[in-house]
């Protein structure tokens, strides 16, 4: 995609409606990287009965008003997983799948991903790990790879794999994985025996935040942010659940707010 957004927003719960709705109201172009709404830990929830303005209503109906506000401020809404996002000169460009968009800036309201990080899968993110069989899957034409992952979206990288001439070997079980390797991964540990591949691909719902970003720091748990939501990179702002507890709907709201006005500031005096 040739055009650059004003705004990119990772993530699509409350956080992200709330800085996209700031964000038309004062004129920006937005695009949001959301996964399936129902994959959110608000969609879950049993009950909501303390946001301010609104009846108590569960997590499944309050999902899908703001999915609805958020469709109707006129982002453009790219449903995938971002996979990194990376500085350049004068924006940012940000993978999607075997996709990619450009933004001015960038606000992250990615949430906090409570999946662990497999032994050695931070090590070896690049050097025989991937998380997009169709980013980098010509790279190992005619090797032996792993899918880890269980899914639909497992199973047509899999099948994506083998069809370009890889060897597939699947495992679709949860589990103890363990990558191991030298200058770059070559082997899957699981349940106590050892594949050797040549790569690995591995499907999770999302990309742990702390690994989107360069340069971010981080304090117990969540992404160090100023009182304007910004980070350390310039630039990139963050809101919600991903810069720390309280974990709450009305704080995830506010700071997205917050976000949105920031990146407008931090946009025009860059214009």
């Amino acid at each position: 995609m040739d055009q650059v957004f004003d705004v990119l927003i990772i993530g699509g719960g409350p956080a992200a409606t709330s800085a996209a709705m700031t964000l038309k109201n004062r004129g920006k172009t937005i695009a949001v990287v959301a996964n399936r709404q129902e994959t959110g830990s608000l969609y879950k929830a049993e009950r909501i009965t303390n946001y301010p303005g609104l009846p108590p209503m569960s997590g499944e109906e309050i999902t899908e008003l703001f999915r609805r506000q958020l469709t109707e401020t006129g982002a453009v809404i790219i449903e995938g997983r971002a996979l990194s996002v990376m500085p350049m000169d004068d924006f940012f460009g940000v993978a999607v799948g075997s996709d990619y968009y450009m933004a001015s800036s960038i606000i992250l309201t990615a949430g906090i991903t409570r999946e662990k990080l497999y032994p050695g899968e931070a090590e070896y993110l690049g050097r025989g790990v991937s998380y997009c069989a169709t980013c980098d899957g010509m790279l190992y034409r005619g090797k032996t790879v792993a899918v880890v992952g269980g899914g639909e979206e497992a199973k047509q990288d899999a099948d994506f794999l083998e069809g370009i001439g890889c060897k597939v070997l699947r495992f679709e079980k949860n589990g103890r994985y363990e990558i191991l390797g030298g200058m770059k991964a070559n082997t899957l540990r699981f349940a106590g025996e050892d594949y050797a591949v040549d790569g690995i691909f591995i499907l999770k719902e999302t990309v742990s935040v702390t690994q989107l970003v360069p340069g971010l720091t981080y304090e117990n748990g969540g992404i160090v942010v100023d009182r304007r939501m910004a980070t350390a990179v310039p630039g990139v702002f963050a809101a919600g659940d991903c810069t720390g507890k309280p974990l709450q709907l009305a704080k995830a709201v506010g700071e997205g707010n917050v976000a949105a006005l920031s990146a407008c500031d931090y946009l025009d005096k860059k214009n």
